[in-house]
């Protein structure tokens, strides 16, 4: 074990189910409002046919992963903090309606010991077993 206390391969995994609160809260703490999250009439008269989740709101379900993982890290004896450095090549490939049950799996597929980084593959799927999202993940060890 290196001193970031992961290695390549160690996984994360988180569900929940996205309901009505879920999307209100979020929409008044950032903001959106968006009749995509929050106007079911209007929603109904798209291809949709519905309501949808709000992007940014899986990102924050992927967070719980990334603080799982780093919970790991630190068990393990990582030496430093690990934050999260950023997400590349996020893409919501299909819609997450209200009702969902969504199942993040965050896997660590490459460490950078020099620079102090892991990155991890996250995808996003749907309680079909439908991919909705993926996204790339960088954490950073604070030095």
């Amino acid at each position: 074990m290196h001193d970031l206390g992961i290695r390549v391969g160690d996984a994360t995994r988180f569900s929940k189910t996205v309901g009505e609160t879920d999307i209100y809260l979020f929409a008044g703490i950032t903001g959106d409002l968006s009749p995509n999250h929050v106007n079911e009439q209007a929603m109904q008269a798209t291809s949709f046919g519905g309501r949808i989740a709000h992007g940014a709101l899986l990102i924050g379900y992927i967070s719980t992963c990334s603080t799982k993982m780093a919970e790991k890290a630190a068990t393990n004896g990582a030496v430093g903090v690990p934050l999260s450095l950023g997400f590349d090549k996020i893409r919501f490939l299909k819609p997450v309606r209200l009702g969902d049950t969504v199942t993040i799996d965050y896997s660590i597929a490459a460490i950078d010991e020099e620079r102090r980084r892991a990155q991890a593959a996250v995808t996003v799927t749907n309680q079909s077993g439908e991919l909705v999202a993926v996204a790339d993940h960088i954490l950073k060890w604070s030095e």
